[in-house]
């Protein structure tokens, strides 16, 4: 097993020591988070960081898939309008867009337009993946499966 299906396998991280850090004003400030301490869901494979971060102007996940992991749906985002921008970090993956097999590496950017069905499968090594969302045309809002549990 890889590292990025060690990591998976593992889900949520023990706590580095250092302490998640917000510093906000009216209309400024920052959050500080390390990746491997965001809440997650599947089992560790999807990080919920832009909810974590409390960005609320887009969507902001960081997935992170073992080789053979096949849990990623083949999805489109037709009835929200939101497009995606695929940022791989490490691993590779091959992401098949409306039938198209495209093959994608470390450094490598994808952008997926909301209509097109897309379909994320990891390379021999798994993949990190920073992904972003938004709806060009609206406000954005955080789909119920992409929320931090109330108190977390």
């Amino acid at each position: 097993m890889g590292r990025l299906a060690d990591a998976a396998a593992r889900g949520p991280a023990v706590p580095s020591g250092r302490p998640a850090t917000n510093r906000r004003t009216a209309m400024d400030g920052y959050a500080l988070r390390r990746t491997e301490e965001l809440a997650s869901i599947h089992g560790g494979a999807v990080k919920l960081a832009a909810a974590e971060l409390g960005v609320e102007s887009f969507g902001l996940q960081v997935l992170d898939f073992p080789a053979g992991f096949d849990g990623y749906p083949e999805h489109d985002h037709a009835a929200d309008g939101q497009e995606e921008v695929y940022a791989v970090l490490g691993g590779s993956a091959k992401f098949t867009v409306d039938g198209e097999r495209v093959p994608v590496g470390p450094g490598d950017l994808l952008r997926v337009g909301p209509r097109s069905r897309r379909r994320l499968d990891p390379g021999p090594d798994g993949v990190r993946i920073l992904a972003i969302g938004c709806a060009p045309s609206g406000a954005y809002e955080r789909p119920e499966g992409f929320r931090l549990a109330a108190g977390a």
